[in-house]
């Protein structure tokens, strides 16, 4: 769980680097908002193609190994990021950190829905995001000390974020391979050894014989064209509307909020100190939906999450009060990583085993071509219509989200996977 929360916070520290270092870009490579855009649109090509790639290897050949070189990739190139001689270089690097970055996240999602019992692997699910999003502000306030203090400072950033390769070292001795993954490739015995090894650490601990086992029917093996089939069409389809507005809100919103206030009126400054307040939330919304995840449908936590963010997005998007702007935007971005937690717990729920990292990897890479999108949606919205039209267009995002997963998501709480 520790390691994991370490992969977590420095996936989603790097992922959060760009929209921080955006306005220390635009001042010192004379950039415009489009060329900001085009930047923020290559990162997601690269999460685009990891999700898809990064969930079918892991289906071929393993959760763990998936998992740590997708750490060792991702880290290399925020480094090269951070060494970038011009905004092509710099492009072509985000692109690649986004590969990894979204290889790895994916495939954890699915690791975790694995090796945790299902009336706990809401809140697990919950406590990892909570984790990594405290990786959102610590890369705000990295910014907003070091870019003040000159050009070029804006590089330390993504150096820093290339740190997490330290995890590699642990994982390589610590991460055990998924259970339900050996046993669906052959490997009930090493299966078996592991499952041992838990056991009796668990008795060890607990001090306690463990419940009896509970024999389910396993799930035949599936072929990709099944999840084109009735049975799991819908819910890709479901996944992927849904994946596909919180990238277009989460992005749209914190990966532009600074920059945009500064075209308000705010100065930088005050942009950044605004956006860190804001990103602090990220966290806490997490946070907050650890002690009703599991006990409440997923689908109904997360659709009524996102239609609160929608009602706030529109308040952000017509104040005129600073206070107000910046407690609507705590606020929403509280709640839409609330929904995020929900979101990345039911996505590799609804998959059998042997297509789980690669159904959740399709549902994963549409999104990012939402994200691919997002760039160029709110660089001509803002220019066409103006600063308030921007939060309207993500508020309409978030219903569409809602009404999605309320409407048509399975049933996933408090059941096996194999049951789902």
């Amino acid at each position: 769980m520790t390691l994991l929360a370490f992969f977590f916070f420095f996936d989603t520290m790097d992922a959060a680097m760009l929209g921080y270092t955006a306005p220390a870009l635009r001042a010192e490579w004379g950039l415009s908002i489009s060329t900001i855009g085009l930047l923020s649109s290559t990162t997601f090509v690269g999460m685009m193609i990891g999700a898809v790639v990064g969930g079918r290897l892991a289906d071929r050949v393993g959760r763990r190994p998936i998992i740590l070189g997708s750490v060792v990739f991702y880290s290399a190139f925020s480094l090269a990021t951070g060494l970038a001689p011009n905004v092509t270089s710099l492009g072509v690097y985000r692109a690649l950190t986004g590969l990894g970055l979204q290889a790895m996240i994916g495939v954890l999602l699915v690791f975790v829905s694995e090796m945790y019992p299902k009336h706990l692997r809401g809140r697990y699910q919950a406590l990892l995001l909570g984790f990594g999003c405290i990786g959102i502000p610590v890369v705000a306030g990295l910014a907003s000390f070091l870019i003040p203090m000159g050009p070029g400072m804006w590089r330390w950033v993504f150096a820093i974020g290339s740190v997490g390769i330290i995890g590699t070292l642990v994982g390589m001795r610590t991460l055990p391979e998924s259970v339900r993954w050996q046993v669906d490739n052959g490997r009930a015995a090493e299966a078996e050894g592991l499952v041992d090894k838990l056991e009796a650490e668990a008795r060890q601990k607990t001090g306690k014989e463990l419940p009896e086992v509970v024999v389910t029917e396993p799930v035949p093996a599936g072929r990709v064209s099944d999840l084109f089939t009735r049975k799991y069409l819908g819910r890709l389809i479901t996944l992927s509307v849904c994946m596909s507005c919180f990238v277009l809100i989460n992005y749209g919103f914190n990966g532009w909020v600074a920059t945009l206030l500064m075209e308000r009126g705010l100065s930088q400054e005050q942009s950044m100190h605004a956006a860190f307040i804001m990103s602090l939330a990220s966290a806490l919304g997490a946070f907050l939906v650890y002690p009703i995840i599991d006990r409440f449908e997923r689908r109904v936590v997360g659709s009524v999450c996102m239609a609160l963010v929608a009602a706030l997005l529109t308040l952000f998007a017509f104040s005129d009060n600073a206070t107000v702007t910046v407690l609507s935007g705590f606020l929403l971005t509280a709640l839409l990583f609330a929904a995020l937690s929900v979101l990345y717990t039911y996505a590799p729920e609804v998959f059998p085993t042997n297509l789980r990292g690669f159904g959740a990897g399709i549902a994963n890479g549409t999104g990012r071509v939402a994200g691919l999108a997002q760039g160029f949606v709110v660089a001509a919205i803002f220019t066409s219509f103006g600063f308030s039209s921007v939060f309207l267009y993500l508020a309409a995002c978030a219903l569409v989200f809602a009404s999605s997963l309320g409407l048509f998501g399975v049933k996933t709480s408090n059941r096996s996977l194999e049951e789902v």
